[in-house]
């Protein structure tokens, strides 16, 4: 009998931002590599909390199934349902239960930026993740950044972490809405973009302060993005007269923005990889990005970087660029370039390689017994 490998499916149950994206677009491009090509090491499943709808699947099962809802049925029933085999998380979070379970820890940001986020939630992930991360035979994460955060802050011995990269194409296969320009009045002169939850970690504000400093300018300013206050503190984006708000805006939308902007503006002091940064760039977009975190090691040479505390810096970079229509169309050429270098696909096919790692034909059978697998 193979092995079986249960996917974790409480992501389907949340609200779509960055890890859950994640999870989705990787379920999604593995299931297309497990109907092309099934495994012969291990069989695959994913458990959700009751109620949850199914996921558009091909090859992969689906159950959701028994009681609670939330946190408390990933701690008290998902290890039940899965205590055949082994837990695979696309994000960070895991019962406590069992060490039998992969997880994938985007960043260590509840360390690194503390304000960025309420007391409740900092202290309940602190000690779920350091706990997760001493007993798990292994650790994912999305980028080479991450993996020495996880590192540093974790003291995970670095062997038994892997990084699997993220993607954009889930832009693709939306076409472009632009009706959301006409409802906040943008298009009719070049506008500047910035893309995510408007928390402080995401420097907005400098974005605002940049442009105070230039003065009157002939383009906008849009910022989409809603925040999630039961996650994130400091309150929400700052605030200017000049800055159109735009919200929560769908991924039709999201590449109708990004492909119609002069600018997409991404001055963050931490990202674990830097998603938007990504889809700007796919979608023909020049990109200012923070010289900060993952950034510079995501975005390459298809970026102009800014210290994330320098308003002049971003202020001079912004109005450059704006100005010289060449410049940008030469930059955003560089950003297609390295685009290309991330899919889904290719991270659901590294999840796949990693779970052939843990189940034992690549030489983890002792690996995964040494952390409590089943006999």
């Amino acid at each position: 009998m193979r092995p079986k490998i249960y996917i974790n499916g409480r992501f389907l149950t949340q609200k779509v931002t960055g890890v859950q994206r994640y999870a989705r677009e990787v379920l999604r491009a593995l299931d297309e590599l497990v109907a092309s090509d099934p495994p012969e090491e291990f069989e695959l499943e994913v458990l959700a909390p009751p109620g949850t709808s199914a996921p558009p699947l091909r090859a992969i099962p689906f159950r959701a199934l028994g009681p609670l809802h939330g946190n408390a049925w990933e701690q008290l029933t998902l290890p039940w349902l899965a205590r055949g085999g082994l837990l695979w998380s696309f994000g960070p979070t895991g019962p406590l239960a069992t060490s039998r379970q992969v997880v994938t820890l985007h960043d260590a940001a509840v360390y690194a930026i503390p304000e960025a986020f309420t007391r409740q939630f900092r202290l309940w992930y602190r000690g779920l993740f350091r706990v997760l991360v001493a007993r798990v035979p292994l650790v994912l994460t999305v980028s080479e950044f991450s993996r020495d955060e996880i590192v540093r802050y974790f003291r995970c011995d670095a062997g038994k972490i892997r990084v699997m990269l993220e993607g954009w194409q889930h832009l693709q296969r939306v076409p472009a809405d632009e009706s959301v320009l006409a409802r906040h009045r943008l298009g009719k002169r070049k506008y500047v973009l910035a893309v995510s939850s408007p928390t402080p970690n995401k420097n907005f504000k400098l974005i605002l302060e940049a442009v105070e400093q230039l003065g009157a300018v002939d383009f906008d300013v849009a910022i989409a993005g809603s925040l999630n206050a039961s996650v994130f503190g400091g309150g929400g984006a700052p605030q200017a007269p000049f800055v159109k708000y735009l919200g929560y805006v769908s991924d039709a939308e999201l590449r109708a923005l990004y492909e119609n902007a002069g600018l997409f503006v991404y001055p963050s002091f931490y990202e674990g990889f830097g998603i938007p940064a990504i889809e700007a760039m796919a979608s023909g977009c020049a990109v200012i990005a923070s010289n900060s975190a993952s950034l510079p090691e995501v975005c390459g040479d298809g970026a102009r970087y800014v210290s994330p505390r320098d308003a002049a810096g971003l202020a001079r970079a912004i109005d450059e660029l704006m100005r010289d229509e060449a410049e940008r169309g030469r930059l955003a050429e560089r950003g297609r370039s390295v685009a290309l270098r991330y899919s889904w696909q290719g991270a659901a096919t590294r999840n796949l390689a990693a779970m052939a790692f843990a189940v034992g034909r690549a030489g983890a059978g002792e690996l995964l017994a040494a952390h409590g697998a089943p006999g």
